[in-house]
């Protein structure tokens, strides 16, 4: 499977760059589908002739930006397109801004982040109610 990467060596872009760019690519046009099992570090490292630290950098990030999911002592597994991995990521990023603004507001009318909790667990439980 790693022979569907291409990696140059002699190319000026870094090594766990141009592995990242070509594990999405093979997921953007379906060469690697939701579910697939990755080769493991050290099998990929082999067969493209690079550095096992290289790849498990490059599964890392690709983990860590929720493109794959790493099991330990089952392997590595692609778990949502790029472009899915990326809205989430905007989603997230959008509501920290959001609650750092409550919280900022909150204090700036002289409540404490205590009261905001409360207030917020008070709101829940009400809107549990409704669906009881």
């Amino acid at each position: 499977m790693s022979l569907m990467f291409n990696i140059n060596p002699a190319d000026p872009t870094p090594l766990y760059a141009q592995l990242t760019r070509a594990i999405q690519f093979a997921i953007a046009t379906g060469k690697l589908r939701i579910g697939e099992k990755l080769p493991t570090v050290r099998q990929m490292a082999v067969d493209l002739k690079i550095n096992a630290n290289t790849v498990a950098k490059v599964y890392a990030e690709l983990e860590r930006t929720g493109i794959v999911q790493t099991r330990r002592g089952v392997g590595t597994f692609i778990c949502a397109r790029h472009f899915e991995a990326k809205q989430k990521r905007q989603h997230d990023n959008e509501l920290r801004d959001f609650v750092d603004r409550v919280i900022a507001e909150t204090g700036a009318m002289g409540f404490s982040l205590d009261d905001l909790i409360d207030q917020l667990q008070s709101r829940r439980k009400k809107e549990l109610r409704k669906y009881v």
